[in-house]
């Protein structure tokens, strides 16, 4: 594995399926009460530029779990908020901490943040991608499901970071993927390229009941992310006929399930019933964050 995750398309299949193994070993063992503390003494930076419940908990949680510790960072509580440039940002923290997650809006942060500093840096949310959200949405499909290959996963909804993340890690795990979004939309051009040397595994269109039929796991997120609040009226109307409701999940197969980043807009992207009716898997996708991202820092921070 190499010395960042900034994106999923930094990990080939063996790579990801590496990871969720080792993320099923450290959630058997933190179950049953077995200390791993593979990271002891070792302290993550956590560089905050979009406010967040899972990946500030399940970060810090898995850190501490490792036998590690972990800094807040806020912008306010960086020079980098008052314009100190990111690489300078990047070279002292690598002189105080053992590795940096960041979750901010720009991919270039991350990726000058990597190319200054001397730590490992894990992108914990941009606006182009959410590898750590995958890679627990990965770990929970494989827990349901048993495997990836013959499956079929549809994702239904905004073409950002999570659709973008969605099509690359579903794609190099080998699963069929079909993505229903509005014509404006649409994911990332980066995305729909590395798509084209799977031509017949991807499909990408606006016929939501087309995209969903057959499919082994439905997943959505909100139509107005983190920044384009002032969007939203605007979105709803973009994304009307774009719901995971009774009538997706009908085309789907029998016994799909759903997955969803979090948070949710009931009555929006996914209806409560289809919600509460897919809780456990959605709340065990949520779980496997903090079990897949330990996963993570282990392989990136171990013995570097």
């Amino acid at each position: 594995m190499k010395k960042h995750l900034l994106k999923m398309a930094d990990l080939n299949r063996e790579e990801i399926i590496s990871l969720l193994n080792l993320a099923d070993q450290l959630k058997y063992e933190q179950k049953h009460g077995i200390a791993h503390h593979r990271l002891a003494g070792q302290t993550l930076g956590m560089i905050f530029q979009k406010s967040s419940t899972r990946t500030r908990v399940s970060f810090e949680t898995g850190i501490y779990q490792l036998g590690g510790s972990a800094q807040f960072l806020s912008s306010r509580d960086l020079q980098i908020g008052r314009g100190e440039p990111i690489q300078d940002t990047a070279r002292v923290l690598s002189r105080y901490l053992d590795g940096i997650m960041i979750r901010t809006f720009a991919q270039q942060e991350v990726e000058d943040l990597a190319k200054y500093g001397s730590i490992p840096v894990i992108n914990g949310l941009t606006d182009y991608c959410h590898p750590c959200q995958i890679l627990a949405d990965l770990m929970t499909i494989r827990e349901y499901k048993g495997a990836f290959e013959g499956l079929k996963f549809c994702y239904i909804g905004d073409g950002n970071n999570m659709a973008n993340s969605h099509i690359v890690g579903a794609l190099t795990v080998g699963m069929k993927v079909s993505v229903a979004c509005p014509e404006g939309y649409h994911p990332h051009p980066d995305v729909l390229k590395f798509a084209e040397s799977y031509d017949e595994m991807f499909e990408l269109s606006d016929n939501v009941m087309k995209m969903a039929e057959n499919a082994d796991i439905i997943a959505t997120d909100v139509w107005a992310s983190m920044g384009q609040e002032e969007e939203a009226a605007e979105r709803r109307k973009a994304f009307t006929g774009f719901q995971v409701n009774d009538t997706v999940m009908a085309a789907a197969k029998s016994g799909a399930m759903v997955l969803h980043c979090l948070p949710a807009h009931r009555e929006e992207e996914i209806t409560e019933k289809v919600f509460e009716a897919h809780a456990a898997e959605i709340f065990d996708e949520a779980e496997n964050r903090l079990h897949a991202q330990k996963a993570v820092m282990v392989k990136l921070m171990e013995h570097k």
